[in-house]
């Protein structure tokens, strides 16, 4: 059990920090986009997320688990399609924010592209919140995880997943009720772990 529950950690946190890395790049500069430009382009970014966050998480998650079958793949996908929207509602509202400041405003007086400015100004600003924000969503997403394999259609058997370990486990809650806390018990650990870490990142940032 005890090497199981290991094993179960190196994948389910390896899928965790994989699922993040795409939305969490996609998320940040599209938000900056339309908080930085407006107009236009934060209308229709404004109007895609909230299309996209009318749809319960789960639900996208079936559906490509029936299109794509069960297991990391499916994961994969739901989060790419719609785990970029946290990041972006956040850094939009910080980069129009920013967006009034008089470093911006000298910026563009000494003719400095919109681009440079996003990535040279307004980038080192908001990713400070956004690292914040990935820590608080690496939670959710890593619950998601084990509550798709809880459910049979996150990471499939042989291959050791915490929900799969605390389903599992049911049968036996009366007699060896371990089997099911444990793997349980380590999902609550990493939790508080992650949030304690973007805890005292944003403390961190705050005193500089």
């Amino acid at each position: 059990m005890f090497t199981r529950l290991i094993y179960a950690a190196r994948n389910d946190l390896k899928i965790m920090v994989l699922a993040e890395i795409i939305p969490f790049c996609t998320g940040v500069f599209l938000g900056m986009l339309a908080g930085y430009y407006g107009k236009w382009l934060n209308t229709m970014i404004s109007l895609l997320t909230d299309t996209l966050i009318a749809f319960p998480f789960y639900l996208i998650v079936i559906i490509v688990a029936f299109a794509s079958g069960a297991g990391e793949r499916g994961i994969y996908i739901t989060f790419m399609l719609v785990g970029w929207i946290v990041f972006a509602r956040v850094v939009k509202g910080l980069s129009a924010s920013f967006r009034e400041q008089e470093w911006v405003a000298s910026a563009q007086t000494l003719g400095l592209p919109g681009v440079r400015i996003i990535l040279r100004h307004l980038l080192p600003n908001v990713l400070p919140q956004a690292i914040v924000v990935l820590m608080t969503d690496m939670i959710g997403l890593l619950v998601a995880i084990v509550t798709l394999g809880y459910l049979g259609i996150g990471i499939t058997p042989p291959t050791p997943d915490w929900g799969t370990m605390i389903a599992d486990g049911r049968s036996f809650i009366t007699t060896a009720w371990w089997l099911s806390a444990v793997p349980g018990l380590a999902v609550v650990y990493t939790g508080i772990a992650l949030s304690l870490v973007g805890d005292g990142l944003a403390d961190l940032w705050r005193k500089k």
